[in-house]
């Protein structure tokens, strides 16, 4: 067992997103093309006596602390595939909006499953760990590789999405939770899946940004009419300086801007900041 290990838990961003139709398992076909940022959670695991997990960070006050917290049940999970007890004490430093469509429950579960894989001197593989990962949810497998893919199925069923560009983007959270269950509920019309060329031109961001217009997110009207200042955020977006793309991640609540280089997005950032000081805004890049 090793002393002690860490782990990062990148912010998950869906370029876009295509809902077909429902399942008979109750989940929905899903179509996205799913690319990481360089801010994320933060994850630290050292040896212990029993199961413990502590929080940290800026919105560690609006996690709960339960039995059922996804890093948590990735323990247990690991634990019970190894055949082994779930002792470990788990720090994990709550960087990310709780519930804001970028992963941050999904990307800290699938680091969780990294982590102690690695402390446990378990050595499983990574697609044994994206076995474990599909049954926690359906956005933890593509986060336990952390890396740019196309997702299709209900999120299982990943393919390496080569040659996206590291592009400059910009997060804004308005600091409102959109539970993806309603969400769901709200959808009323959708593109469906199995239409979008997965082999895209993708030379820099513009190309990117132009393939992209091609597509869209599903859930963005349907978040809307739960959250309208999600509206508000897009607008904001589309007015700065060198931007080229603006779109809501996932099931929301959390936008993001796609930018000419990394100097139009911090200087984005840093005019959001000052105009909205209550919203969570980063620049950022995708990574990995």
């Amino acid at each position: 067992m090793a002393r002690s290990t860490e782990e990062f838990a990148p912010a998950k961003i869906n370029l876009f997103l295509h809902v077909g139709d429902k399942r008979a398992d109750g989940f929905h076909e899903l179509e996205s093309l799913v690319v990481f940022a360089d801010v994320g959670d933060a994850l630290s695991f050292e040896p212990a006596q029993e199961l413990s997990l502590a929080l940290e960070g800026p919105f560690a006050v609006d996690l709960d602390l339960d039995a059922d917290n996804l890093v948590l049940r990735a323990a247990r999970a690991l634990a019970a595939h190894a055949g082994r007890e779930a002792n470990a004490a788990i720090t994990l430093a709550k960087n990310l909006p709780v519930a804001s469509g970028i992963g941050g429950g999904s990307a800290d579960a699938a680091a969780a499953l990294r982590g102690l894989n690695a402390l446990w001197a378990l050595d499983l593989p990574r697609d044994a760990l994206r076995a474990i990962a599909a049954t926690l949810g359906s956005d933890v497998p593509v986060c336990v590789d952390g890396k740019s893919a196309w997702m299709e199925g209900r999120g299982e069923r990943l393919t390496p999405a080569t040659g996206v560009p590291g592009a400059a983007m910009v997060l804004v959270n308005p600091k409102v939770a959109v539970p993806t269950g309603k969400v769901f509920e709200a959808l009323k019309t959708r593109r469906g899946v199995g239409a979008v060329d997965h082999a895209p031109p993708l030379r820099d961001v513009k190309s990117l940004a132009t393939f992209l217009k091609l597509t869209g997110n599903d859930l963005q009207a349907p978040a809307l009419s739960i959250a309208p200042v999600i509206g508000e955020v897009l607008g904001e977006l589309s007015r700065m300086p060198g931007a080229l793309l603006w779109r809501m991640s996932g099931s929301g609540a959390t936008c993001f801007g796609l930018f000419e280089d990394d100097g139009a997005a911090q200087m984005a950032a840093i005019a959001l900041s000052h105009s909205h000081p209550g919203w969570w805004v980063q620049a950022t890049r995708i990574v990995g």
